[in-house]
């Protein structure tokens, strides 16, 4: 960053004593002028009246004060490289934030980890989630849900722009598009997405279930932007974000989710093999809505 320029002129008072000019503000150069060439008549007496009038505040003036805030689109373009770059001018909100625990992708990732990649594939940039894509255009059902991803750099609490986030879940049954029987073919509930100015990914996507030995959850990988991700090249962070019980039993009351009342029943936050460290206290998303007109669940991602 530039550093802000500095004035070192030095001028004489009327007893011939040094004087340091250091910043004294438009009326006070102008008045020091005026001394120094008034003889030359540089300005008009009427001119330095109005000028001085119009740099001299004004003690009840009504009119607001412009500031200038930056436009979200004067982002650049992110390209490739090894680490995201946090927003250069953070919010007022930004505060500093414990960074999210990592988490396991688990077995079923479909990023080049565990014999199956879904990455290259055309396609997979989306925030509609919910149906597969490429040979198959079967659509997962379940309780709508909306789930937002606001990645911020921990230290500071600025938002991340341009990072690329990937994101997967089960399907309303438990089973994992192109892993899980009968599903080896579906590609569904898998999609990537670049974060915005505010560091935020937003995927339309289903409730998903509660699988045996599993609290609910959706997983998610943070890459330094779309073109590594889709390359799976390094990740930044790899965790979970955990559905709060209470939406849980309201979903898992209604057609399609019968397996997951009981398996929900015998699992807790603090006994689920991933969250259970802590709670999932810095997991837990927050939720609105309900099981007939959907859900709306956001979690602040520190990194």
């Amino acid at each position: 960053m530039s550093q802000p320029e500095t004035h070192d002129e030095r001028w004489l008072n009327a007893d011939g004593t040094v004087m340091d000019e250091d910043h004294r503000g438009l009326v006070y150069d102008v008045q020091t002028l005026i001394n120094r060439r008034r003889a030359l008549g540089l300005f008009g007496g009427v001119a330095l009246t109005s000028l001085l009038a119009a740099c001299t505040p004004q003690a009840n003036s009504s009119s607001p004060i412009a500031t200038t805030t930056p436009s979200p689109s004067a982002t650049s373009t992110p390209s490739a490289s090894a680490t995201p770059t946090a927003s250069a001018t953070p919010s007022a909100a930004a505060t500093p934030m414990t960074e999210i625990p990592d988490e396991t992708g688990g077995p079923y990732p479909a990023d080049n980890s565990n014999g199956v990649n879904i990455l290259d594939d055309s396609g997979i940039v989306r925030s509609d989630i919910r149906s597969s894509f490429g040979s198959s255009t079967t659509t997962a059902q379940g309780v709508p849900l909306q789930f937002s991803l606001t990645i911020r750099e921990a230290a500071t609490g600025n938002a991340i722009a341009g990072a690329g986030v990937y994101a997967w879940h089960c399907d309303a049954a438990g089973n994992y598009s192109l892993y899980s029987s009968g599903v080896e073919n579906e590609n569904y509930l898998r999609g990537v997405q670049e974060t915005d100015a505010s560091g935020t990914v937003t995927f339309t996507s289903i409730f998903p279930a509660c699988y045996s030995g599993r609290w609910p959850h959706i997983h998610f990988e943070v890459y330094a932007d779309v073109a590594t991700a889709v390359a799976a090249g390094p990740i930044l962070k790899t965790s979970q974000l955990a559905l709060p019980k209470e939406a849980c039993d309201a979903v898992y009351a209604t057609s399609g989710y019968e397996s997951s009342v009981r398996n929900l029943s015998q699992v807790s936050l603090a006994s689920d093999n991933v969250f259970g460290d802590d709670g999932g206290i810095f997991q837990i998303a927050t939720i609105t809505g309900d099981p007939t007109s959907g859900y709306t669940a956001a979690l602040a991602v520190g990194i």
